[in-house]
């Protein structure tokens, strides 16, 4: 639709967020939520979108750079002043204008696409969706004539009693012909309680100058609702959520309890992994097919390869090769990769360090800094000693190296192929391939020294 053009409100305050953080910018399933607005404004393939910026403008116009325009409402005066100001913006070249909320972000494409199609197809000036609530809160109400038509829309500070109990209420999705719009918000004055220029007021001044104006009343109100305190931001997350574990299992994942995973927007999964309870997929996580994920476990900005089983675990900014074995209880910090057939047991920190094939680190061990070989063994209870208290240093082990437990590899140091550390054994010297490092005191046993104390 190339000669549509598309304005995005996202000017407000929103005061009953009680936040520092602009409004649009909180975020629903991983992303602000004025990124799903403009997904479902892109999907149309607009002329122009343009995002009308007020209240932590430079914040929200640094987010959408690239994706749209922005124009500043620098005197915050209502809807209809915020629509005014992107006039110049818009310019003259278009056929339609697609008004929007940045605040509404279970918007659809395809809902969009049904309301621009029927406004031309029935030749209005002026469209807009409606629907029902059985408790319409602060939403302003759909005012229609005796015949069935279309009057007014009546904003919730200024509704009267009877007002209060019309169930149709405005989307704040609007399509309206242009010029007309101009002309019609040049008329829209600010006598109401709030002493605004409200954008609704349109279709009142629409009907007056004999423009055909309609309402038409969506069959789901759920891709309308707006994101004004932390109670619908929770309410717009779980329906996004729910959403995103839709169309994942109908991908071929199997999801166990939806009402306990969360997975970001955007995380990609393969086909035959099951997502267990309580698991949580962030940020730009890629999970490979046939893999096991939880529960309690998280991952996040990491890639999880083919057949790999994370059980109660965390992993972030890491790669997880094919058919390894993470947790119960384990902790894979950034920039850590473990190759094929790795095991990362229970109680166990890997960060920053590479992991050959087949190797394990079965239980209470920390790996920090480390470049470790194939098939190599960590007994119970090896540490990694890698940071002096001033810089962070490197550990070698080679491939099929053995390390007893309760052993300390203090940093730098280098570890050859082959090679066995004792258990016990505090590492402070480069251990040649093969050899056997034993470094701990020798063992003392007094026979009756608890007697001889106990006098």
């Amino acid at each position: 639709m190339e000669d549509l053009s598309v304005v995005i409100l996202a000017a407000g305050q929103g005061t009953r967020m009680k936040s520092s953080v602009p409004k649009v910018l909180h975020r629903i399933a991983g992303r602000p939520m004025i990124h799903w607005v403009l997904d479902a404004a892109e999907g149309l393939s607009p002329g122009r979108i343009v995002v009308v910026v007020g209240h932590g403008g430079h914040e929200v116009a640094k987010e959408v750079s690239g994706r749209a325009s922005i124009v500043w409402q620098g005197e915050q005066r209502g809807t209809g002043h915020a629509v005014l100001t992107a006039r110049e913006a818009i310019g003259a070249s278009f056929r339609d204008v697609l008004i929007l909320c940045g605040d509404t972000p279970l918007l659809e494409t395809s809902v969009l696409q049904d309301l621009v199609t029927t406004h031309r197809a029935r030749g209005n000036h002026l469209s807009f969706y409606s629907f029902i609530l059985d408790e319409p809160a602060r939403y302003g109400r759909v005012v229609r004539s005796s015949d069935g038509s279309v009057e007014r829309i009546a904003e919730y500070k200024d509704l009267t009693d009877v007002e209060r109990e019309i169930k149709e209420v405005n989307s704040g999705v609007y399509v309206a012909g242009l010029p007309f719009i101009w002309e019609l918000l040049g008329e829209v004055g600010d006598d109401n309680a709030a002493g605004e220029i409200y954008l609704t007021d349109i279709v009142a001044l629409a009907r007056k100058k004999g423009l055909r104006v309609e309402a038409l009343l969506a069959r789901d109100a759920r891709c309308f609702l707006g994101v004004n305190d932390r109670t619908e931001l929770a309410a717009a997350e779980a329906a996004a959520r729910e959403k995103i574990l839709r169309k994942l299992a109908l991908s071929g994942v199997t999801v166990v309890d939806p009402a306990s995973t969360y997975v970001d927007y955007g995380v990609s999964v393969g086909p035959d992994t099951v997502i267990y309870p309580f698991s949580f997929l962030r940020g730009r996580t890629v999970i490979g097919a046939g893999c096991s994920i939880g529960p309690g476990t998280e991952v996040v900005d990491s890639t999880v390869e083919d057949g790999a089983i994370i059980r109660f675990s965390v992993v972030e900014s890491s790669r997880i090769g094919p058919m390894v074995t993470v947790g119960p209880f384990s902790h894979i910090r950034p920039g850590t990769v473990l190759e094929t057939g790795v095991r990362v047991g229970n109680f166990a920190e890997v960060k920053n360090s590479r992991v050959g094939a087949g190797s394990k680190i079965p239980h209470h061990s920390y790996v920090g800094d480390a470049t470790i070989g194939e098939e190599v063994n960590l007994g119970a209870g090896t540490v990694i000693v890698n940071f002096d208290g001033k810089q962070k240093h490197p550990t070698v082990i080679g491939d099929r190296a053995f390390i007893g437990c309760n052993s300390n590899l203090v940093a730098p140091v280098t570890i050859g192929k082959g090679a066995y550390v004792a258990a016990g054994s505090t590492i402070t010297e480069d251990v040649p391939e093969d050899s056997l490092a034993i470094a701990r005191e020798r063992q003392v046993v007094k026979e009756g020294w608890v007697k001889l104390r106990n006098r």
